[in-house]
Protein backbone atom coordinates (compact mmCIF):
# COMPACT_ATOMS: atom_id res chain seq x y z
CA UNK A 1 0.00 0.00 0.00
CA UNK A 2 1.12 3.49 -0.57
CA UNK A 3 2.25 5.59 2.34
CA UNK A 4 -0.62 8.03 1.77
CA UNK A 5 -3.43 5.45 2.08
CA UNK A 6 -2.05 3.62 5.13
CA UNK A 7 -2.71 6.43 7.69
CA UNK A 8 -6.31 6.74 6.52
CA UNK A 9 -6.89 2.99 6.82
CA UNK A 10 -5.40 2.97 10.32
CA UNK A 11 -7.60 5.87 11.35
CA UNK A 12 -10.73 4.19 9.92
CA UNK A 13 -9.85 0.91 11.68
CA UNK A 14 -9.32 2.69 15.02
CA UNK A 15 -12.62 4.53 14.67
CA UNK A 16 -14.46 1.27 14.06
CA UNK A 17 -13.07 -0.15 17.32
CA UNK A 18 -14.13 2.83 19.47
CA UNK A 19 -17.47 2.43 21.24
CA UNK A 20 -20.28 4.39 19.66
CA UNK A 21 -21.46 7.36 21.64
CA UNK A 22 -24.94 6.73 22.97
CA UNK A 23 -27.40 9.60 22.84
CA UNK A 24 -28.36 10.99 26.21
CA UNK A 25 -31.84 9.70 26.98
CA UNK A 26 -34.48 12.33 27.65
CA UNK A 27 -36.16 12.02 31.02
CA UNK A 28 -39.22 9.81 30.81
CA UNK A 29 -42.45 11.25 32.16
CA UNK A 30 -43.46 9.86 35.49
CA UNK A 31 -46.38 7.54 34.90
CA UNK A 32 -46.88 6.22 38.42
CA UNK A 33 -48.69 8.52 40.82
CA UNK A 34 -47.21 9.57 44.14
CA UNK A 35 -49.39 8.25 46.96
CA UNK A 36 -50.29 10.42 49.97
CA UNK A 37 -48.55 13.38 48.35
CA UNK A 38 -47.73 16.54 50.37
CA UNK A 39 -46.22 19.81 49.12
CA UNK A 40 -45.54 22.53 51.72
CA UNK A 41 -44.88 26.06 50.43
CA UNK A 42 -43.22 28.77 52.51
CA UNK A 43 -42.92 32.56 52.51
CA UNK A 44 -39.59 34.29 51.88
CA UNK A 45 -39.28 34.63 55.66
CA UNK A 46 -39.62 30.85 56.07
CA UNK A 47 -43.16 30.73 57.42
CA UNK A 48 -45.67 28.22 56.13
CA UNK A 49 -47.78 29.77 53.38
CA UNK A 50 -49.73 26.84 51.98
CA UNK A 51 -49.76 23.05 52.12
CA UNK A 52 -51.15 20.95 49.28
CA UNK A 53 -52.11 17.33 49.88
CA UNK A 54 -53.61 14.57 47.81
CA UNK A 55 -54.20 10.85 47.97
CA UNK A 56 -52.50 10.69 44.54
CA UNK A 57 -50.46 13.17 42.53
CA UNK A 58 -49.23 12.64 39.00
CA UNK A 59 -46.55 14.87 37.47
CA UNK A 60 -47.84 15.77 34.00
CA UNK A 61 -45.00 18.21 33.26
CA UNK A 62 -42.66 20.47 35.21
CA UNK A 63 -45.44 23.07 35.10
CA UNK A 64 -48.43 20.86 36.03
CA UNK A 65 -49.34 18.25 38.63
CA UNK A 66 -52.74 16.49 38.63
CA UNK A 67 -54.03 15.65 42.09
CA UNK A 68 -56.75 13.30 43.38
CA UNK A 69 -58.52 14.39 46.60
CA UNK A 70 -56.86 17.79 46.71
CA UNK A 71 -56.66 19.51 50.10
CA UNK A 72 -55.12 23.00 50.14
CA UNK A 73 -54.55 24.50 53.56
CA UNK A 74 -53.72 28.22 53.43
CA UNK A 75 -51.92 29.79 56.37
CA UNK A 76 -51.68 33.43 57.40
CA UNK A 77 -47.95 33.34 56.62
CA UNK A 78 -46.76 34.35 60.07
CA UNK A 79 -45.02 32.70 63.00
CA UNK A 80 -48.32 31.47 64.49
CA UNK A 81 -49.04 29.30 61.41
CA UNK A 82 -52.76 29.99 61.81
CA UNK A 83 -55.00 28.34 59.22
CA UNK A 84 -56.75 30.95 57.10
CA UNK A 85 -58.77 28.64 54.84
CA UNK A 86 -59.06 25.14 53.40
CA UNK A 87 -59.97 24.22 49.85
CA UNK A 88 -61.10 20.67 49.02
CA UNK A 89 -61.72 19.06 45.63
CA UNK A 90 -61.88 15.45 44.39
CA UNK A 91 -59.72 16.24 41.32
CA UNK A 92 -57.60 19.23 40.33
CA UNK A 93 -54.44 20.43 38.63
CA UNK A 94 -51.75 22.51 40.35
CA UNK A 95 -49.45 24.86 38.45
CA UNK A 96 -46.50 25.56 40.78
CA UNK A 97 -44.93 28.40 38.78
CA UNK A 98 -48.10 30.49 39.04
CA UNK A 99 -49.25 28.95 42.37
CA UNK A 100 -52.65 28.31 40.80
CA UNK A 101 -54.92 25.31 41.29
CA UNK A 102 -57.96 24.61 39.14
CA UNK A 103 -60.50 21.92 38.49
CA UNK A 104 -63.74 21.25 36.67
CA UNK A 105 -65.20 19.04 39.39
CA UNK A 106 -66.61 20.26 42.68
CA UNK A 107 -64.81 22.50 45.16
CA UNK A 108 -65.44 23.39 48.79
CA UNK A 109 -63.79 26.40 50.42
CA UNK A 110 -63.94 26.59 54.22
CA UNK A 111 -63.14 29.59 56.42
CA UNK A 112 -64.19 30.48 59.94
CA UNK A 113 -66.79 32.91 58.62
CA UNK A 114 -68.06 31.20 55.44
CA UNK A 115 -68.30 28.11 53.25
CA UNK A 116 -68.31 28.26 49.46
CA UNK A 117 -69.10 25.37 47.12
CA UNK A 118 -69.34 25.06 43.36
CA UNK A 119 -67.81 23.60 40.21
CA UNK A 120 -65.36 24.65 37.50
CA UNK A 121 -63.10 26.66 39.76
CA UNK A 122 -59.68 28.35 39.99
CA UNK A 123 -57.66 29.25 43.08
CA UNK A 124 -54.95 31.91 42.68
CA UNK A 125 -52.74 31.84 45.77
CA UNK A 126 -50.90 35.11 45.02
CA UNK A 127 -54.19 37.02 44.68
CA UNK A 128 -55.86 34.98 47.49
CA UNK A 129 -58.80 34.57 45.11
CA UNK A 130 -61.18 31.70 44.32
CA UNK A 131 -63.28 31.91 41.15
CA UNK A 132 -66.23 29.55 40.67
CA UNK A 133 -67.95 29.35 37.28
CA UNK A 134 -70.86 26.95 37.99
CA UNK A 135 -73.28 26.21 40.81
CA UNK A 136 -71.65 28.62 43.27
CA UNK A 137 -73.17 28.64 46.75
CA UNK A 138 -72.01 30.79 49.66
CA UNK A 139 -73.02 30.12 53.26
CA UNK A 140 -72.08 32.79 55.80
CA UNK A 141 -71.31 31.64 59.35
CA UNK A 142 -71.04 35.21 60.65
CA UNK A 143 -73.98 37.41 61.51
CA UNK A 144 -74.83 39.98 58.89
CA UNK A 145 -76.96 42.57 60.67
CA UNK A 146 -78.72 45.12 58.51
CA UNK A 147 -77.78 43.28 55.32
CA UNK A 148 -81.22 43.78 53.82
CA UNK A 149 -83.07 46.98 54.62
Amino acid sequence: MSRRVLPFLCLAFAASLAPAAEPTPSPAPVTSPAKNWVLPLFTKEGYRSMTLRGTEARLISAARTDIVDLNITVFTGGATAKVESMLLSPAASFFPDEKIARGSSSVRLLRDDLEVTGENWTYDHAAKKVSIARHARVTFAAQLPDLIK
